[in-house]
Formats: C-alpha cells, sequence, structure tokens
C-alpha cells in the first residue's frame, strides 16, 4: 500500500516553476478574457470576487483617510504597533492575492477544451494509474492536505492581527497605569502628567484593538474566498481523476 500511494503524495506543495510562469501568464490571460464579450470572462470569477471585494475595501479606507482616521490611528499609537500590524495584514494580503491568481489558473487549465492540464493534475492522474477505489480515495485525501497547507499561511496571518491588536490593548494599559501614582493624586502640578500618560495609554490600546479587529476581518474574508476556490479545486481534481481511472 506504501509503495502504491507514494507517487500521488510525492508532488511538492510550493509552487513549482511551470506552475510560476502559468500564474504569470494568467494575468495576461485574464485581461484579455475580461475585454471579450462571451463566455470566456465567466472562467476569472475567483479572481472578479477577489478585485470586486478588495476595491470595496480599498474605497472604504479612503473615505476614513480623508475623514482624518487613518492618520488618527498612526499618530496615536506610540508604540507603532499599529505599523506592524498593517505591515502584516499587507503581506497577507499579497500572499492571498497570488494563492487566489494560482488557483484561478489551475481551475481555467481544468476547464480548458484544448486538454492542457497543470502539472499538479498531470501528476495526480498519473498516480491513479491501476489504483483501486481505496487508494485513489487515500491519493484524494493527500491532495486536499497539500492545498489546505498551501492556503493555511492566510490564516494564520489574519488570527495573528487579532493577537497583534490584544498585545497592543495589554501594552497601552501597562502605559497608561505606569503613569498612576496615588501618592501624588493630591498635587495639582502632577494630575496634568498623569492626565497625560493615561489618554497615550488609553490611545494605544484602542487604537491597536481596532485596527487589529478592523484588519482580520479584511483578510479572513479574503481568505475565505481563497478556500472556497480551493475546495472548488479539489473536487475537480478528484471528479477528473476518477472519470479518468475509470476510463
Amino acid at each position: 500500500m506504501t509503495d502504491t500511494f507514494a507517487p500521488a503524495a510525492s508532488f511538492p506543495a510550493d509552487v513549482s516553476a511551470p506552475e510560476a510562469v502559468s500564474e504569470r501568464n494568467s494575468l495576461a490571460s485574464l485581461f484579455s478574457a475580461l475585454s471579450e464579450d462571451d463566455a470566456a470572462s465567466f472562467r476569472y470569477l475567483l479572481v472578479l470576487r477577489f478585485l470586486v471585494l478588495n476595491l470595496v475595501a480599498v474605497a472604504l479606507l479612503g473615505a476614513a483617510w480623508l475623514k482624518g482616521w487613518v492618520g488618527a490611528a498612526f499618530s496615536g499609537d506610540s508604540t507603532q504597533l499599529v505599523a506592524v500590524i498593517a505591515l502584516v495584514f499587507a503581506v497577507g494580503l499579497a500572499s492571498c492575492a497570488r494563492k487566489i491568481f494560482l488557483t484561478s489558473s489551475e481551475l481555467n487549465q481544468l476547464t480548458d477544451t484544448r486538454g492542457q492540464r497543470s502539472g499538479r493534475v498531470m501528476r495526480y492522474l498519473a498516480g491513479l494509474e491501476s489504483r483501486d477505489g481505496q487508494s485513489r480515495a487515500l491519493a484524494a485525501s493527500a491532495l486536499r492536505l497539500k492545498l489546505g497547507a498551501r492556503i493555511a499561511s492566510i490564516r494564520h496571518l489574519a488570527n495573528s492581527l487579532v493577537f497583534l491588536g490584544l498585545i497592543g490593548t495589554v501594552i497601552g494599559f501597562i502605559i497608561a497605569l505606569s503613569g498612576i501614582d496615588p501618592n501624588a493624586a493630591a498635587d495639582v502640578d502632577s494630575i496634568g502628567p498623569m492626565v497625560s500618560t493615561l489618554i497615550s495609554g488609553m490611545s494605544v490600546a484602542l487604537y491597536t484593538t481596532l485596527v487589529g479587529a478592523i484588519l482580520n476581518v479584511w483578510l479572513m474574508v479574503n481568505y475565505r474566498l481563497l478556500e472556497g476556490g480551493t475546495v472548488t479545486l479539489v473536487t475537480t481534481i478528484v471528479e477528473l481523476g476518477e472519470r479518468h481511472a475509470r476510463a
């Protein structure tokens, strides 16, 4: 059983060189298809959903910028943790965009009428030669795990945004409480600095929590979109493999 299962589980989870080239070519194919008034545009629904979703989010971010809320969040955080949260989000969104383009490209290759298949599909189909139903089920499970591992980093980055916001909350409260001296509460000259430190700490706590929560929601919506495309990719490959094995 181990020897027969090895070919299907041996392909790498990372993107190979041919797949990277296919990813770059998919960008040109996307704009070419969108310029056509035919059904080809519907092949790129995953990418279109990603673009529409993030265009709306960027528009909302621009409105918040014009209101001065974005600048207030950065200027109100003396620890620069808001900038760290924004950087982690940018890395996660860029990685999610790359994987959505890759997933869309692989889905398009599966429905290509000319029979052109990606390297992942060809390796999977080759591994199903002369296999029984149980072995094909194990191969399908291995494929799900590998494609699931490919997108898991996006979910981890999204979760880290919440934890960074919570860390900022704790740091903010520490800053706020560090400036309070109960023994100097009756001193008028000491009240001003204590209030200033309290406001600074609360500003750090609230802004980091708010930014972390908002960016977590933004990235998680993109992750769910990628997850749905990955599930479609897995089921399509498995169905194609079953038809290939029974042919």
